[in-house]
């Protein structure tokens, strides 16, 4: 870029040259239309030029904000698939069925307590009174899933519309169970293109940003939480744009 601004100001200092030199050595009949044609010339390139500096500053503002919209739903998609592997052990891959569980679903208000009993078997063996440690685990009550999670709140009803970008876009969601020292565990993942958020961008820009490797940027072509790889239900955003776990 910065190669680009220095070639427009060098074309721009020559054409304010060019015109000097058609002041002093060009006919005055044929100076009015030479001099309008150069001066648009200059305009040209000087909006050029403001362009490919104000360009990424503008499209960097907007990127920001945008994501930071998207990562507010994705961190909402996060918290309700917590809550269903909590409740069902596992993650839901349907966003239908991931809000009809946070609309009907509860949440069960437990608390633990050590005691002790008489052990039978060492009671037996020892001929006097053995005891072992036990932990009770006492059910106080439940809460409404959608309560605890988003309060007064039904923004979870349509979590699954991407906030910003391309009208009409939805996250894709997915769920399943990898293996692990032969266990099978829970993951899912939910996420948007970055195609998606920004397509009414500069495509050279946004092409750029598919392809940013950064600690302070959003890395690959899309946002997204969780992974259907590994055991992850983190964010890939930086922390810049608040937790992302």
């Amino acid at each position: 870029m910065m190669k680009l601004i220095l070639v427009a100001i060098a074309v721009i200092l020559v054409t304010i040259g060019l015109v000097k030199l058609v002041d002093k050595f060009i006919p005055t009949k044929f100076k009015p239309l030479l001099q309008v044609v150069l001066w648009i010339t200059i305009a040209f390139l000087g909006y050029n030029t403001f362009q490919s500096v104000y360009g990424p500053v503008h499209f960097n503002k907007l990127k920001n904000k945008r994501y930071a919209e998207v990562i507010k739903s994705l961190n909402d998609i996060r918290d309700a698939q917590l809550a269903h592997r909590k409740v069902t052990g596992k993650f839901s891959g349907d966003f239908d069925n991931l809000i009809k569980f946070v609309d009907t679903a509860q949440f069960t208000i437990t608390q633990r307590r050590d005691s002790s009993v008489r052990d039978e078997v060492l009671s037996k063996q020892f001929g006097v009174d053995m005891f072992k440690d036990i932990v009770i685990i006492d059910t106080l009550g439940f809460v409404p899933v959608k309560d605890s999670l988003f309060k007064n709140s039904d923004r979870y009803k349509t979590m699954m519309n991407v906030p910003v970008g391309k009208e009409g876009e939805k996250f894709e969601l997915k769920a399943g169970f990898i293996e692990q020292n032969n266990t099978k565990i829970a993951v899912f993942e939910a996420k948007v293109k970055k195609d998606v958020i920004l397509f009414d961008q500069d495509r050279d820009l946004v092409l750029q940003e598919n392809q940013i490797v950064s600690v302070d940027g959003v890395n690959g072509n899309a946002l997204k939480v969780g992974s259907m790889d590994e055991v992850n239900t983190a964010g890939n955003w930086p922390k810049t744009y608040g937790a992302n776990e």
